[in-house]
């Protein structure tokens, strides 16, 4: 396979992203492998993180993609130097780590734009932090949207042969419901559909149910009667492959078959609950309908243990190797 360039961002410097980011890369030749790895970040913080956890490899500071090594033990870097190092601290939320998260976003986007980017890997970053830095963005999915000019992504999780999209993300369980109409599932049928196909997955879409066994025909609830059937209905009309809604409860199961290509999860917490019971630190988000694509850990920053050198990095190896796996597809 060709090995793309596949930007990662050093995220919140102040969360576990410099320490798992660092052990991910100089844990083996896996990721070297399949892709041409580039840190965008700060030299500072990289190299105070290279001492602290006693990481074998060397910096390689580049200005160009084209200027990088990519071989096991180097990292490639685009410095940023946005961070004073003498202000620095692991585990704080802090104002400059903030902004500078967000920097390193708006870099990383800049180089798909210019400098031959198929993906790009980000690490946590932390909603207070960026707050403080006058960042108004609430998330990654909200900042890439905005940088891409795309008013509405798509969020997906992987895990194993498991995928799930979301109809609705951050809202609450209350909001969600309402957001479950007939009009909103067939936007988000066909879109799913179409990233599928770009991501080369083959399978049928399932549609999760929203109520118990349902709604068991309107005994508790009329969700699935009066939104969710007719949209699964009408896009099967247009010969799209999906069915539902499947309930819940088995939905996830089910989706593990060869036969399933991904099930549209109707609510955040209904599809993160599966993926994330399933293998916490092996679900990893990808963010689509974007002209770039996104993955990403799936946890935050976790202040309490940044700086620790305890923090387990094989959900950021997975992100990197996702974005590999799937670089090849993007558009």
């Amino acid at each position: 396979m060709n090995r793309e360039y596949i930007a990662i961002t050093l995220g919140d410097p102040s969360g576990v992203g410099p320490e798992i980011i660092l052990k991910s890369l100089a844990d083996d030749d896996s990721i070297y492998k399949v892709c041409k790895p580039i840190l965008v970040g700060d030299l500072g913080v990289v190299t105070k993180a290279i001492k602290d956890f006693n990481i074998d490899v060397k910096i390689n500071t580049i200005n160009h993609s084209e200027n990088g090594v990519y071989t096991y033990k180097t990292i490639d870097l685009f410095d940023l130097g946005n961070i004073d190092m003498s202000t620095f601290k692991y585990g704080e939320i802090s104002a400059q780590c903030g902004k500078a998260a967000w920097d390193y976003i708006e870099k990383c986007v800049e180089l798909y734009k210019h400098e031959g980017i198929k993906a790009i890997a980000t690490s946590p970053i932390n909603k207070e932090a960026l707050k403080a830095g006058n960042i108004t963005f609430i998330g990654h999915t909200e900042m890439f949207g905005h940088l891409t000019n795309i008013e509405d992504p798509l969020t997906m999780f992987e895990v194993d042969s498991l995928r799930v999209f979301f109809l609705s993300r951050h809202l609450s369980l209350r909001d969600s419901i309402d957001m479950v109409k007939k009009d909103r599932l067939i936007d988000y049928i066909t879109r799913t559909i179409e990233e599928l196909k770009k991501l080369g997955v083959k399978g049928s879409l399932y549609v999760s149910g929203l109520n118990p066994h349902n709604g068991e025909h309107g005994l508790f609830g009329t969700e699935e009667m009066d939104e969710i059937e007719p949209a699964v209905k009408h896009c099967q009309e247009l010969g799209m492959d999906v069915i539902g809604p499947i309930p819940a409860d088995s939905v996830f199961y089910k989706g593990f078959s060869e036969k399933c290509g991904a099930v549209l999860s109707l609510y955040h917490d209904q599809g993160h609950i599966a993926t994330k019971t399933y293998d916490f630190h092996r679900t990893i988000s990808l963010t689509l309908g974007m002209p770039v694509l996104r993955t990403s850990v799936d946890h935050g920053t976790a202040f309490d243990i940044a700086g620790k050198n305890i923090a387990d990095p094989v959900s950021m190896k997975e992100s990197i190797l996702l974005a590999a796996k799937y670089s090849g597809y993007t558009l």
